[in-house]
């Protein structure tokens, strides 16, 4: 069984200075949004409008303080994954922080649906925003009367194929999980600058993904992932309580585990667990489930993917076309 260790003196690797060269350092490996063909539908409290026209107050909270929540949600195959899950956990994060939702679930459910019918999309991600709406420069959220609501529909390629058959390398950042006393994780807030600053040190060390550590040196979670460590054939995982959220693809990861019969257990995890662990995956929505072979420089297991890691991708990816809600009836 793993243990809770704590790092080295800080519990975290320490970012080398680049070396000086005429060559353009090559950035982590994060693919961009892919431009669509034709401009974007965009929904907006409401009313579908054009990519172009798609515009928010300069007054906006969710602008000013970053005051609002959000999910990001996939389609496959003309059908929409763990909607009712993402839906549920937008109302959860709504309601720690007093935000009202302008609309119901079922209104929700066909705004979503009718942005990915006017894209004329099967496969794809959705971004819905709530944000508090419009204020003033105060930070009083009384002043905001309405919220707002945004759904974009188009399609995302986190990582790069290549990187899904032969895996990430990660690196633990300075950076650390903001703690439950200060902004709840469970909280999926567009104040993302935690995450942010962790992916800015991923991409000043060359790698692909960040380990993000919380205030007692133990791994909380990743930039954008779960983080899931395989040894002697039994699974482990961060507890929520360490900083990991609640992730819809981290409950399915659970899920496949049992099916195969594979035993898994949340674990305090610190970085000499991964450094020894015969495998690791990562998880989340737009990474969907992919393997990492390296962190901080050690390589990981055989420094390929391994068997479990295969299986548990395979299914994933099986499951995801099986069910879901359909977009097209």
């Amino acid at each position: 069984m793993l243990t809770k260790t704590t790092a080295n003196e800080d519990g975290a690797t320490l970012v080398a200075e680049p070396r000086k060269t005429s060559r353009a350092v090559k950035p982590a490996n994060e693919s961009a949004t892919k431009k669509a063909v034709k401009p974007l539908t965009i929904f907006l409290d409401g009313e579908f409008v054009a990519e172009e026209d798609a515009k928010i107050s300069v007054f906006d909270h969710g602008l000013l303080y970053g005051d609002g929540i959000f999910e990001g949600i996939r389609f496959y195959n003309g059908r929409v994954f763990r909607l009712k899950d993402h839906l549920d956990r937008l109302w959860d994060s709504a309601r720690s922080i007093c935000l009202d939702i302008p609309m119901s679930h079922g209104e929700m459910t066909e705004a979503l649906l009718e942005t990915i019918r006017k894209n004329d999309l099967r496969d794809g991600y959705i971004r819905l925003l709530v944000t508090r709406g419009v204020g003033n420069l105060g930070l009083n959220p009384a002043q905001c009367k309405r919220p707002s609501v945004i759904i974009i529909a188009t399609t995302i390629a986190l990582y790069s194929a290549e990187l899904y058959r032969n895996g990430l390398t990660v690196v633990t950042v300075a950076t650390r999980r903001t703690g439950p006393g200060s902004l709840n994780p469970a909280v999926k807030s567009l104040n993302y600058l935690n995450n942010v600053m962790a992916r800015v040190e991923a991409n000043l060390s060359g790698a692909d993904e960040a380990l993000m550590l919380n205030d007692q040196g133990c791994i909380a979670e990743c930039t954008a992932d779960n983080i899931f460590v395989i040894k002697r054939g039994e699974i482990f995982t961060p507890p929520i309580t360490a900083g990991a959220l609640r992730g819809i693809t981290r409950s399915v990861v659970f899920e496949i585990a049992a099916e195969l019969g594979i035993k898994i257990s949340e674990a305090d995890i610190s970085r000499h667990d991964v450094f020894i662990a015969d495998e690791c995956l990562l998880s989340g929505t737009a990474a969907e489930v992919i393997p990492v072979i390296r962190a901080d420089g050690r390589v990981i297991g055989t420094g390929k993917p391994g068997p479990i890691s295969l299986r548990m991708i395979a299914r994933f990816r099986e499951i995801t076309r099986e069910g879901g809600t359909p977009i097209y009836s």
